[in-house]
C-alpha cells in the first residue's frame, strides 16, 4: 500500500467511530440478508456488499423453463421456535409445515430415515439386523475414548454394521476425506431411536409409532428455498444492497477494520462490519495481512464444492420422498431429491424433476468435467435404478456451487479458534455464517446468529 493511501487510513482514528453508526455486510447469501433485515428492524444503517451478480449465495432457487429447483435439497428445521416465527411472519401463508420423510437407498432397498428397527428387519434380513442388534448393544455398554474421531462415534454408538452400512461410506463421499479424519461434529441427530426400546414399540404398535420416530417435518416456501432470500431483501430493500461488489481489499490499524475496497476500485470507510466471507478468504483480504502462522492455519480449512445435476422429467412422478440418500460408493451422488415432493409449484402439471447433489474438490474430474457428459454420468444411474427412461428426460441443467461445505477434520476447533481469536482484536468485526464462522449449520441457524449480532450492536449502542 503506497504511503498517501496508509496516512489516509491512518487518519481514521477510533475516537470517530460510534457504536450505531454504519454497518458493512459482506455477503448476500441468507447470513448476510438476515443481518440486514434486523438491522433495518432496528433502525441501524447498513450496507450488503455481494460480489456475485445475484443474491442468496448457495441457497437460491432457480427457474428453468416452467420448472423450479432448488440449489441443493433445502429445508427449513424448526429447531428455533423464535426464528420460525419471525420466517413465517416475512414469508405469510406460502411458508408451508410439510411431511415428508427421507429414505437411504442401500442395497436395492429404499430404507426408511431416520433408520427404523423394524424396517431394517423388513429390508436387510434377520440375519444382518441381529448382528447389528447385539453390535449396538454392545456399543452401547462399551466406554467411549478420549478424542474421537467420526469413525470411533459411529461405530462406538452405532456398532459396525449399522456405521458402515449408512453412516461411513455416505460421510466419505460428502466430505471427501476418510472417517478417521474427520470430527465427530459433523455427526447429526438423524438416527435418534435406533434402540431396543424402539424396536418393541414399533413391533407391538406398528405405524403409528413408526410415523411418529420419522418425523419428516420441516417447512418450505410454496415458491422454492429463495422466497426466504428474496423476501429478506425484499425487507432490506434495494437501496442497501450492492451486488456485483466484492471486497477486494480490507484495511486495519489502531485494533480496527478502518475501510474496505470495492471491485479493485472504490475505498469506504466503516464504523461496523459484519463479514460472512469464507474464513481464508477473509485473513487473505486484509491490509496488512495476518502473521505467518494465521495464514497457515486458514491454508488448513478446507471446503467442499458442491455441483447439483437437474433433470428435468415428462413424468407425474418418481419417488414420494423428501430426500434419498445414497451412502454406496458406486453413486457419484450423495443425495437426489424431487423438487415437486416440496412444493407442487416446483413442476408443471403432469411432469417432475430430479436433483442430484455430488460434492467435490475443486481439482476432482467430476467438477472440470464437460456438462453433456457429467449429464449423461448421472442420468446413466437413474436408468439403472428404473426410475426414468431415456425418453423421459426433457432437458438438463448443472449448476456449480463453490464453498458448499467446511469440512470439519480432526483438529479444526483449535485452528478455527485460533484465527478467531485473532479476528477478535478488531473491535468493530463480527464474524456469521457458515463459512464466515466454519461451521457446519443450517438457514435457522444463519437468522439467529444475525439476530444476536444486531441485538449486541443494539445493547452496546445504549
Amino acid at each position: 500500500m503506497g504511503y498517501a493511501r496508509r496516512a489516509y487510513w491512518d487518519s481514521v482514528r477510533i475516537g470517530d467511530m460510534n457504536k450505531d453508526r454504519h454497518i458493512t455486510i459482506l455477503g448476500g447469501g441468507p447470513a448476510g440478508l438476515s443481518t440486514g433485515y434486523y438491522a433495518k428492524q432496528n433502525g441501524l444503517p447498513f450496507t450488503v456488499y455481494e460480489a456475485r451478480g445475484r443474491i442468496g449465495g448457495n441457497a437460491i432457487t432457480l427457474k428453468h423453463g416452467d420448472f423450479l429447483f432448488d440449489s441443493g435439497a433445502h429445508r427449513f428445521h424448526d429447531k428455533d421456535r423464535e426464528i420460525t416465527r419471525e420466517i413465517r411472519n416475512l414469508i405469510g401463508e406460502d411458508f408451508k409445515r410439510i411431511e415428508v420423510p427421507s429414505k437411504i437407498y442401500y442395497g436395492g432397498n429404499l430404507i426408511d430415515f431416520p433408520l427404523s428397527p423394524v424396517d431394517l428387519l423388513n429390508k436387510l434380513g434377520l440375519l444382518k439386523v441381529t448382528r447389528a442388534a447385539v453390535e449396538l448393544l454392545a456399543a452401547r455398554t462399551r466406554k467411549n475414548k478420549k478424542d474421537m474421531d467420526f469413525r470411533d462415534f459411529a461405530v462406538s454408538t452405532y456398532g459396525k454394521t449399522i456405521a458402515e452400512s449408512f453412516l461411513l461410506n455416505y460421510s466419505k463421499k460428502l466430505w471427501g476425506k476418510p472417517c478417521n479424519e474427520l470430527s465427530l461434529h459433523i455427526s447429526g441427530k438423524r438416527m435418534k431411536g435406533l434402540d431396543l426400546k424402539t424396536f418393541l414399540k414399533e413391533a407391538l404398535k406398528g405405524n403409528k409409532v413408526k410415523a411418529e420416530h420419522l418425523d419428516g417435518a420441516f417447512y418450505y416456501p410454496r415458491m422454492g428455498i429463495g422466497t426466504i432470500i428474496e423476501k429478506l431483501a425484499k425487507f432490506c430493500g434495494k437501496e442497501n444492497i450492492r451486488t456485483n461488489a466484492p471486497a477486494t481489499r480490507i484495511f486495519h490499524g489502531h485494533g480496527r477494520i478502518l475501510g474496505i475496497e470495492i471491485s479493485g476500485g472504490k475505498q469506504k470507510k466503516v464504523d461496523q462490519i459484519i463479514s460472512t466471507l469464507p474464513l481464508p478468504h477473509l485473513l487473505k483480504l486484509l491490509v496488512p495481512l495476518p502473521p505467518k502462522e494465521i495464514l497457515s492455519l486458514a491454508d488448513e480449512l478446507r471446503f467442499r464444492n458442491l455441483i447439483v445435476v437437474a433433470m428435468f422429467i415428462g413424468k407425474n412422478s418418481i419417488t414420494k420422498d423428501g430426500s434419498i440418500y445414497f451412502p454406496e460408493p458406486q453413486f457419484p451422488f450423495t443425495r437426489v431429491y424431487e423438487p415437486k415432493n416440496r412444493s407442487c409449484q416446483m413442476s408443471p402439471l403432469g411432469k417432475t424433476s430430479l436433483c442430484a447433489e455430488i460434492p467435490c474438490f475443486p481439482a476432482d474430474e467430476l467438477w472440470n468435467m464437460d456438462e453433456k457428459k457429467l449429464v449423461q454420468n448421472i442420468s446413466s444411474f437413474f436408468l439403472k435404478l428404473g426410475w426414468i427412461r431415456e425418453e423421459d428426460i426433457l432437458d438438463c441443467k448443472v449448476i456449480r456451487l463453490q464453498w458448499a461445505y467446511p469440512i470439519l477434520e480432526m483438529g479444526f476447533e483449535k485452528k478455527s479458534e485460533k484465527i478467531v481469536d485473532y479476528l477478535k482484536h478488531f473491535d468493530n468485526l463480527r464474524l456469521s455464517g457458515r463459512n464466515g464462522r466454519f461451521l457446519y449449520t443450517h438457514i435457522h441457524d444463519m437468522v439467529r446468529f444475525a439476530k444476536d449480532i444486531i441485538e449486541e450492536f443494539v445493547l452496546d449502542s445504549k
